[in-house]
């Protein structure tokens, strides 16, 4: 895990420092799973409990919000932007991004898509599918 993204304050320099932090840690296990010949089996998913708001505050930062993008890494992975990019002018009563994708629906993709598991047993209900999965693995 990674933390420190909840940048409440001066987040341009925060947040670009963790990426850059994320990428290197991505790439050397990424170069690792490619050296023992494991690439094709691993999906990497990123996830966090909240997303930000689009508004900075007063602090240079961002407050919590409702929407967040997840990064799906991986050779299992068609690359590509999954669902509408969020209006930062339309957003819902509370101020916050209308998200696009069900995060459940990326969950119930990875749960039955690649890991062969009855995703609606796990997930107790059935979601939009989206189709990110290059191939479906069974690991």
């Amino acid at each position: 895990t990674l933390g420190g993204f909840d940048t409440h304050y001066t987040e341009l320099s925060r947040h670009d420092d963790l990426m850059g932090y994320l990428d290197s840690a991505v790439s050397a296990f990424y170069q690792d799973l490619a050296a023992h010949h494991m690439a094709d089996k691993v999906l990497i998913a990123t996830w966090s409990e909240f997303g930000r708001r689009p508004k900075e505050n007063a602090s240079g930062g961002t407050d919590h919000g409702a929407a967040a993008p997840l990064l799906l890494i991986g050779d299992p992975v068609k690359g590509g932007l999954y669902g509408a990019e969020p209006s930062l002018t339309k957003l819902d009563d509370t101020g916050n991004l209308e998200h696009a994708v069900d995060f459940r629906s990326v969950y119930q993709e990875i749960l039955s898509g690649h890991l062969g598991a009855d995703a609606a047993t796990i997930l107790g209900a059935s979601f939009d599918r989206v189709p990110f999965l290059a191939s479906p693995v069974a690991v």
